[in-house]
């Protein structure tokens, strides 16, 4: 697990702007959390990346820390040339490689994203967590245990663990970034 120093730039560092990024734009889909990795191998390579991060709140070794985790798991934005997505692909950390049809709307769409991460806007996935749902708690003391979402802000949500047979239940509130939704 990185420390947060230890994550790379959200955008290339010789970039203030996705703006000022050249060239033709993919979206890489990478193996199974590889994509801080990649975000690194396009640095080291040159190329212009955005993997769009927020902080996110987990336990591990009975610790609770604040980590970095991508808000679109498993893919990171690149652009340049014909050359670097050749590059992209020979690191071996990529599934493939997703073509860009309109670039002005993908690019429209990663500056309203951009945008809301400068503003320090507090940001969540979404659809995740919506009120009425399902979730489980993935991480913590109450680890598997599934319940109903009833309210939900942007850091805490309360969720309902029922005892159906009694008709009765509990309310719990937890970190909001512990729960994941039950399919």
């Amino acid at each position: 697990m990185l420390k947060l120093s230890e994550n790379p730039a959200i955008i290339t560092p010789e970039a203030d702007s996705l703006t000022e990024l050249n060239g033709i734009w993919w979206i890489a889909y990478t193996k199974a959390r590889f994509e801080k990795v990649f975000a690194w191998d396009m640095f080291n390579h040159g190329i212009g990346y955005f993997l769009p991060m927020r902080e996110k709140i987990v336990f591990s070794g009975g610790r609770k820390r604040c980590i970095m985790s991508p808000l679109f798991p498993s893919y990171v934005f690149f652009c340049g040339t014909e050359k670097d997505r050749y590059t992209a692909m020979t690191t071996n950390r990529l599934c493939h490689i997703i073509e860009v049809v309109d670039q002005k709307i993908l690019i429209k769409e990663l500056l309203n994203i951009e945008k809301a991460l400068l503003s320090k806007s507090v940001i969540d996935n979404y659809p995740h967590l919506a009120v009425g749902n399902l979730c489980r708690v993935i991480s913590g003391p109450l680890m598997g245990t599934e319940g109903v979402i009833i309210e939900k802000n942007n850091i805490k949500a309360r969720i309902v663990i029922e005892v159906t047979i009694l008709g009765q239940g509990v309310i719990v509130e937890i970190d909001s970034d512990l729960l994941e939704t039950v399919q």
